[in-house]
Parts: C-alpha cells; structure tokens; sequence
C-alpha cells in the first residue's frame, strides 16, 4: 500500500515533535446544537508559531486536506489537527500511560506524520481503523488519536507502538468523548490531565444536557476558561485578583490553538457527493484562547485565510504573531516569573475592554454572521 512505503520513508526523518499537554474532545451529531458532530483539540506544544494550509493532492487517489502545522514544518509533514474533502477529521492528544516497550525516543513522536498520511488516505472512522492495523510496526506513537466522518461515527483510538483500543462516539453516554493526557485504557493512576478532563466535563455538562454544544462552547468557553475542579470555582470570578498561578486549566501557557472541525449533518449511504468534507469548517483561534481571533477555514485552495497562513516573514501566520504579542503582556509577572502568572487584568475589566471580553464579542459576531443562526449560548 502507498501509506505504508509513506510512513517508511517519514520513519527516516529526523524531526521530532516535543509532545505536550493537550485537552479535547468529540461531540456527536445528537449533542450538537446543530445536527453536526464536532472534534475539538486545544493544543498545548513548545512550537509557539502555528500555521495552517490548504494541501492538495500529491498523488493520484490521494485526497486534498487541510490542516494545522508547526510553522517551522516548511515541507508540511505533520498535520495536528485536520480535515480532508472526503469529511474525515483527525487530531491527536499525547498520551503517558500506553508505551509498554523500550523502543527509544529518537524513534517517538511520530504522531504528526501518521495524522497526514491519515488524511491524505482515509474516508471514514475505520478507514482509520484500517490504517492503523496496516502500518508497521512499532508506530512510534503514544496517543489518542480522535475521528470523525461524514456519516456521523466519531471515535478515539487509545494508540501504543503495537496495539489501539477503540473508543465509540456512539456509545458515549450523552454522545460525548473527552481526553486530555493519559487514555483510558493505559496503566490506572498513570499520564497527565486528569484534572482538566474534570474541568471540561464540568463546563459541558450543562450543555451536553440541552444538546447545545456549539464550536463556540469550544473556542471561546472551554478554552477561555479559569474554571479549577479542586477549588470548585472559576477563580478568574474574583475581581480582587490580578495574578494567577497557570496550573491545570485547559488555556495555559503552552496553549497555542484551539480549533473545532464541525462537520455535516451525518450522509447516508445514498448520498452522490463524494466531497462532503468541502461543506466542513474549521473554526480556528491561533495563539493563546483567551486573546485570540477565531477564524473559519474550509477544504478548498481558497479556503485559508491569510492571517493563519504561514506567509509572514520567517514562514510564521499574521494573526499568531498578533496573538503572540498579547499572550506577551498576559504572562508578564516580573522576577522570572513570566511562565507562571496570568495578569487576570489584561484579560477582564469592569470597562468590558479586556482582551478576553474583546474577543468573546468579536467571535460571537464571526460566528453570527457565518452561520445565520441565533446564538443559543449568548
């Protein structure tokens, strides 16, 4: 099969990808506010400067995709999140409690790769599954690795160097699957995140319960939120406070996209369009979640917007930088400790003017607009 001659000659690349805390999740067509299912990934990596592109077919058979990149990944072989024509969508979340091997770490992190071979090659949830048990071996992964399709099924695979256990969309109860950085499957008490799936599931059960969640409870709820599951509060609701220690929330400093691909309202099998995925969008906020602008992308030449396309000087997006230089003054406590303070003031005042409370408007004007639709959240 062309994938597999595909992955080895990938294997022999010396890139890597530093693999960094991640939360998401996946939403079926019944728990949407619209009929359409949804994938959401807020990525958190040491590669600061995202991108995303429009890539067409390299070969014949293979499909055009879309998909979010390092901008530092000039020849685009890692996709981290993306959707491709056919209306398959794939993402990943690093996972710390699946590898059960001693295959080195030189020979790890090769998530990026297997999600545009995916891409390039896959139609449906078990296409997916499919590629998965064709490729050789060892992987070189150690992840969940979330999906959806055209036709309505969504799934995660909980995925080690030689073995995935399959998570159903359709089996979730309220027909929603969230994870964050260690899998379900892995070694108990084992991996990360365990506080910010609790911080996710408490935010959307509200919304899971009326069969509302939407791209922008994603992009401008969950990944802007303070909300702490030990303390049982959003601690941002204090009004007193202007610094707060960045630990377990979804948006952190390492945060640098939250996108959400919604899909359609599930095809069925006599359905005649075979590019159903140029009917998806990819909501998409470059830079840290709680000053960013949230974009809409779609699987065509013409789809990407500028700003998000790695076309600035040194190949990084416009509206990154633009993020990246408020994030600046977001983290910004003095003594070395840039890393690990959020100024609550830059993003919240009492004249409605913070950065959080600019961009919350400005994208539920962007989401208004493209959907036509009144705003069941707002």
């Amino acid at each position: 099969m062309r994938f597999r001659h595909t992955l080895a000659i990938l294997t022999l690349s010396m890139a890597a990808s530093c693999a960094y805390p991640c939360t998401s999740a996946l939403v079926s067509a019944r728990a949407s506010a619209s009929g359409r299912p949804l994938l959401w990934k807020n990525r958190d990596t040491s590669a600061t400067d995202n991108v995303v592109e429009y890539m067409p077919p390299s070969a014949p058979g293979e499909l055009a995709f879309v998909a979010l990149y390092n901008a530092s990944d000039r020849r685009r072989e890692q996709a981290w999140i993306g959707m491709n024509d056919a209306g398959f969508a794939v993402m990943n979340t690093a996972s710390y409690n699946l590898k059960d091997d001693k295959v080195p770490d030189s020979k790890m992190d090769r998530e990026g790769y297997l999600m545009t071979i995916a891409l390039r090659h896959c139609r449906t949830v078990d296409d997916f599954a499919d590629l998965l048990g064709r490729l050789p071996r060892p992987l070189g992964v150690e992840a969940n690795f979330g999906v959806i399709d055209a036709h309505g099924d969504g799934a995660y695979f909980e995925c080690n160097n030689h073995s995935f256990t399959r998570f159903d969309l359709a089996d979730a109860p309220g027909g929603v699957l969230i994870r964050t950085n260690y899998s379900h499957s892995g070694r108990p008490g084992e991996g990360h995140g365990q506080i910010r799936e609790r911080n996710a599931i408490h935010l959307l059960d509200p919304y899971i319960a009326d069969a509302a969640v939407t791209p922008w409870t994603f992009t401008d709820v969950l990944s802007c939120s303070f909300y702490h599951d030990l303390y049982g509060r959003d601690l941002s609701a204090d009004t007193s406070r202007r610094w707060l220690v960045d630990q377990d929330f979804i948006p952190r400093y390492t945060t640098t996209a939250s996108v959400v691909i919604e899909g359609v309202p599930p095809v069925g099998p006599d359905d005649r369009d075979d590019t159903p995925g140029r009917r998806y969008v990819m909501w998409t906020a470059l830079g840290y979640p709680p000053c960013a602008q949230v974009v809409p992308v779609w699987c065509a030449p013409d789809g990407v917007d500028e700003g998000l396309r790695g076309i600035q000087p040194g190949g990084t997006s416009r509206l990154c930088d633009e993020a990246k230089a408020r994030k600046r003054q977001i983290f910004s406590a003095p003594d070395g400790n840039r890393k690990r303070y959020v100024d609550l003031s830059r993003l919240i005042d009492n004249r409605g003017t913070g950065y959080l409370q600019r961009f919350r408007d400005l994208n539920r004007q962007t989401y208004r607009r493209l959907r036509k639709t009144p705003d069941q959240q707002h």
